[in-house]
């Protein structure tokens, strides 16, 4: 019995050390984005003050942080076949989001079409959720000729983001893509 127990002593003591050890577990799962948190509804006043927020500039910058924030506006998220929703940028441009979900080499881009102001510079934000396959998004006219967009537009692996500037565009159908996987992963941008 007792050769049992001098030999069972350093299993045991073996196994606690594997269980208690403080190393990472080797797993890469990444939850979902959780979806925006509502607003509460009604603005609150200055500090100290006791007095509500009048309709003005205060509530105004609370909801536009908000929107900033959240990526937009609360409410059930756009279907992939939905133009995305614009974000006023100041002065006459906007804000339009192209997503890489995981596995966007097959499944291709959300949304797959988007919809812009005519003669009006915007921004695409591009949201690379797929740490598979590297991406990118690049813009050409209707005639097949590259548009030439500002910020890096070379592909990369996601997840991460990057903001691309479209200079001012005549009416009429753009075509967005992503140079790795241009047959899956494009778009149609209508101009008008």
């Amino acid at each position: 019995m007792r050769r049992l127990s001098t030999l069972a002593l350093p299993l045991i003591a073996v196994a606690l050390a594997a269980c208690s050890s403080g190393a990472a577990p080797g797993w890469t799962y990444a939850p979902a984005a959780s979806a925006a948190p509502a607003g509460s509804g009604t603005a609150s006043g200055a500090p100290g003050s006791g007095a509500p927020a009048s309709a003005g500039a205060s509530a105004a910058a609370s909801s536009g942080a908000l929107a900033a924030a959240s990526g937009g506006a609360s409410g059930p998220p756009a279907s992939p076949a939905s133009p995305s929703a614009s974000t006023p940028l100041g002065a006459g441009g906007s804000t339009l989001t192209v997503t890489a979900p995981v596995g966007a080499a097959t499944a291709g881009f959300q949304p797959s079409t988007l919809t812009a102001k005519a003669n009006t510079s915007l921004t695409i934000h591009f949201d690379n959720q797929d740490n598979q396959a590297p991406h990118n998004v690049e813009l050409k006219d209707a005639n097949g000729g590259a548009v030439q967009l500002g910020g890096d537009t070379q592909f990369f692996q996601g997840p991460g983001t990057r903001d691309y500037t479209v200079p001012a565009l005549a009416a009429g159908t753009y075509e967005y893509f992503c140079v790795v996987h241009p047959t899956t992963m494009k778009g149609s941008l209508t101009v008008q």
